[in-house]
C-alpha cells in the first residue's frame, strides 16, 4: 500500500512539474498579416435586451414615476401613498369604471374631505427607489384628470425632498372640469444638491372628488426624445460600439402565458392607449418602451433592429399547433414587420408614420420565437416552417434566426445561448472552431459568464474575454453575439437575476469589468481574421487576431486568466511594423475584484504605448489581465 502511494505521488508530482513548467514557457504566437483568414462579421457585436432586473421600467426608460396608472394589487395601489397637510381630511381608492381610455378604464379616485390653502391633501409617488433630482434641469409631466364639479379648483404638482419636506420644484394644472383632460406641466430645479431622495407630490386645496391616470414625469432623454430613455445608460451602451439590438427580449416575448405575451400592437401610439401587461419576472409593465421606442433606440445608437416575433409559446408550455390555430399570429408577424419596413402606402406603414416616423427602418434579422427548446410539445419544427414560409413568401430576403434545433429544414440561422462560470469558457473557447461551416449561420443570442452579484466581478471578465476570442476567431460562421442580461438595477428587490453588465440605480450607473471587456473587443476590431497558431499557450492564455485593411491596423486581443505572468513571443509575417502600439489594458489583483455603483471605476481599462514593436518582439501580460493591442503598418 505504501509503496502504491509512493509511486502515485511521484507521478503525480512529476505531471505537476511538467504542467508548470510549460505553463512558464513563452507562448510563441505566429500572425500571419498577409494571409487572411476570413471576413469578420459585421454585426458580430450587439445588445440584448429584455425586461428583467427593471430594466425598462425603473431603468432605462426614462419615466420617475413608479406605477403611473395605478394598477392595484392585494396593498392597494404600490407605491402611492395618501397626504393629508394640517387638518385636511381626505381617502383614496381605486375605482374601476372610469378611466381616460379604453386602454386605461379605471383611475384612482381621491375624495377630499376637508382641505384648505395650508391644508391641502393629495397624494404621493415615492418613484423608482427615489427620484433623482439635479439642479437647474427641467422635468416634464403630464397628468390624466376630472372632477365631480368645475368647482375643485387646480392640482399643484411639486418634487419635494425627503429629508427636509421642502419643495424642490412646483407647478399648477389649471382648473380641472368634470371631463377626463391631459394636463401637461414643467417643473425645473434651482441651486440644489443633486439627490435621488425626493418624491412627488400631487394637492389641492379645496374639498370635492378627482380622479387621476397616467401621472407621468420625465428628466431630460438621450438625443431629447419624447417618452425617452436615460442619458447615462445610452451613452454606456454607445461605447459598446453595438451593431444591433435584439428586442423585445427572451422571456418577455413569450410572456408566462399566452395571453401575457409581448403584443407590439398595444404597445404604439399614445401612452393613455396603451393598456400595460404583467412580465414575466415578477412586475408589470407599463409598456411605454413599445416597439416603436424599441426602433427609435436603434436609430439613436445606429443600430440594426433584430425584431423577434411571438412565435405561439409561452413559458408555462402553453403553445398553439400549427396549422389554422397559428394563422393569426403569423399574419401578426407580417402585421409587424411591415410596421418596421413598409412604406407610408402600406397599412402598418401609415401607422408607423401616424406614430411620429414616417422613415421606414431597416431589417435583416427576424427572431421566430425565443428558447423554443423549453417547449415540450414538438412543436417548434411546424410552427417555424409555418412562419418561414409565410415570412420569406412577402419578405425573402430576411433572414430567419431559429431559436431550437429544426429537423426538417435548414434555417438561416441557429440562436445559441450560454450562462456558464469562467472555467467552462476557459476550456470551450474553441467551441466554434470545428462548426460546420454547410450549416445554418450562428448567433449566440444571450451568453454570460456568472460570477458576481449584481454585477460580474473580474474573474466573469476573463471568462467572457476568453468566449470572445473564440466567436472573434470564428466570425464566419457566427454573424452576431450578444451578453445577457444587459441590465440591472442595483436597489433592493431590483434584481431577478445575477450577473448583469450595467449596473444602476437612481442617480447613477456603473460599467461592470465583463462591461468594460466588452467595450474593448467591440472598440478594437477588424474586418477580417488573420490566420495564426499559438504554442505553448497554457491553459489559461486566450487571444484573436484581426485586421483593418482601410485603417492599416491589426488588432490582438490578448487574456492571461493566471494568476502568473504570462510571456508571449509574437511573431509577425508579412508586415512592416510601426516601432510604437497602443495597448489597452484591463487588470484587477484577484478574480473576485469587481466595480460596484460606491465604487464605479475600480477597474477601467488603461491606455499606454509600448515601443520596441518589430516583427518578432515579446511581450509580458500580468496576471488576471485582458489587453488589446494595436500595431500599425508602417
Amino acid at each position: 500500500m505504501f509503496g502504491k502511494t509512493f509511486a502515485g505521488g511521484a507521478l503525480a508530482a512529476i505531471l505537476l512539474s511538467s504542467v508548470a513548467a510549460t505553463a512558464q514557457l513563452p507562448a510563441v504566437l505566429t500572425i500571419h498579416a498577409d494571409k487572411p483568414a476570413h471576413a469578420v462579421s459585421p454585426t458580430l457585436y450587439g445588445l440584448m435586451t429584455e425586461e428583467i432586473n427593471y430594466s425598462y421600467d425603473g431603468g432605462l426608460y426614462a419615466e420617475m414615476v413608479r406605477n403611473r396608472t395605478f394598477e392595484t394589487t392585494w396593498e392597494g395601489q404600490k407605491y402611492w401613498y395618501l397626504v393629508e397637510h394640517g387638518d385636511a381630511s381626505a381617502k383614496m381608492e381605486a375605482d374601476k369604471t372610469t378611466g381616460p381610455s379604453t386602454a386605461l378604464p379605471h383611475s384612482l379616485r381621491l375624495d377630499v374631505a376637508k382641505a384648505g390653502l395650508h391644508s391641502t391633501a393629495g397624494v404621493l409617488n415615492t418613484g423608482w427607489w427615489g427620484m433623482a433630482l439635479r439642479p437647474h434641469t427641467e422635468y416634464t409631466g403630464s397628468l390624466y384628470a376630472k372632477a365631480s364639479a368645475d368647482d375643485l379648483g387646480p392640482v399643484t404638482i411639486s418634487l419635494v425632498n425627503d429629508n427636509t419636506g421642502n419643495d424642490v420644484a412646483t407647478a399648477t394644472t389649471p382648473a380641472l372640469t368634470k371631463e377626463w383632460k391631459r394636463y401637461t406641466f414643467t417643473l425645473n430645479t434651482g441651486d440644489i444638491e443633486p439627490s435621488s431622495t425626493n418624491h412627488l407630490l400631487l394637492t389641492v386645496g379645496h374639498s370635492g372628488t378627482l380622479w387621476l391616470q397616467l401621472v407621468s414625469l420625465f428628466p431630460p432623454t438621450y438625443h431629447d426624445r419624447l417618452n425617452g430613455n436615460r442619458i447615462d445608460l445610452m451613452e454606456k451602451m454607445a461605447a459598446m460600439h453595438p451593431q444591433f439590438l435584439r428586442f423585445p427580449g427572451g422571456n418577455y416575448l413569450e410572456g408566462n402565458h399566452i395571453d401575457e405575451r409581448f403584443e407590439w400592437k398595444k404597445t404604439i401610439g399614445q401612452l393613455v392607449d396603451r393598456p400595460t401587461h404583467p412580465s414575466p419576472w415578477g412586475y408589470r409593465s407599463s409598456d411605454g418602451m413599445g416597439l416603436l421606442e424599441f426602433l427609435e433606440w436603434c436609430e439613436d445608437l445606429h443600430m440594426e433592429p433584430v425584431l423577434a416575433v411571438y412565435a405561439g409559446y409561452s413559458m408555462q408550455q402553453e403553445h398553439v399547433d400549427p396549422g389554422p390555430k397559428l394563422e393569426p399570429y403569423v399574419q401578426d408577424a407580417l402585421d409587424e414587420i411591415e410596421y418596421v419596413t413598409g412604406s407610408t402606402n402600406t397599412k402598418w406603414g401609415a401607422v408607423r408614420a401616424k406614430n411620429g416616423h414616417p422613415k421606414p427602418f431597416k431589417l435583416t434579422y427576424v427572431e421566430i420565437g425565443n428558447e423554443d427548446f423549453f417547449d415540450k410539445s414538438g412543436s417548434y419544427d411546424g410552427r417555424y416552417a409555418q412562419f418561414y414560409k409565410a415570412i420569406k413568401a412577402k419578405y425573402p430576403d430576411l433572414q430567419l434566426i431559429a431559436t431550437a434545433p429544426i429537423k426538417n429544414m435548414k434555417p438561416d440561422v441557429i440562436d445559441d445561448h450560454f450562462y456558464v462560470r469562467a472555467t467552462k469558457n476557459f476550456q470551450d473557447a474553441d467551441h466554434y472552431d470545428k462548426t460546420d461551416r454547410n450549416g445554418p449561420k450562428i448567433f449566440v443570442g444571450e451568453w454570460a459568464t456568472r460570477e458576481g452579484a449584481p454585477t460580474p466581478n473580474f474573474g466573469a471578465a476573463l471568462g467572457d474575454a476568453a468566449w470572445m476570442t473564440g466567436l472573434e476567431r470564428n466570425s464566419d460562421i457566427v454573424v452576431m453575439s450578444c451578453y445577457a442580461p444587459l441590465l440591472v438595477n442595483v436597489d433592493p428587490g431590483g434584481m431577478q437575476w445575477e450577473t448583469d453588465l450595467i449596473g444602476y440605480n437612481a442617480m447613477k450607473s456603473y460599467g461592470s469589468p465583463a462591461y468594460y471587456a466588452q467595450v474593448m473587443f467591440a472598440s478594437h476590431l477588424g474586418d477580417h481574421v488573420l490566420t495564426s497558431n499559438v504554442d505553448n499557450a497554457g491553459a489559461k492564455f486566450f487571444y484573436s487576431v484581426t485586421a483593418s485593411k482601410a485603417k492599416k491596423t491589426i488588432y490582438l486581443k490578448l487574456v492571461n486568466a493566471s494568476s502568473d505572468p504570462k510571456t508571449v513571443d509574437l511573431n509577425l509575417d508579412g508586415i512592416s511594423l510601426s516601432s510604437t502600439a497602443n495597448l489597452v489594458t484591463l487588470s484587477a489583483h484577484n478574480p473576485e475584484e469587481t466595480n460596484s455603483i460606491s465604487d464605479s471605476s475600480n477597474l477601467v481599462p488603461v491606455n499606454t504605448a509600448i515601443d520596441g514593436v518589430s516583427s518578432h518582439f515579446a511581450h509580458t501580460l500580468p496576471p488576471y489581465t485582458i489587453q488589446v493591442m494595436e500595431l500599425h503598418e508602417e
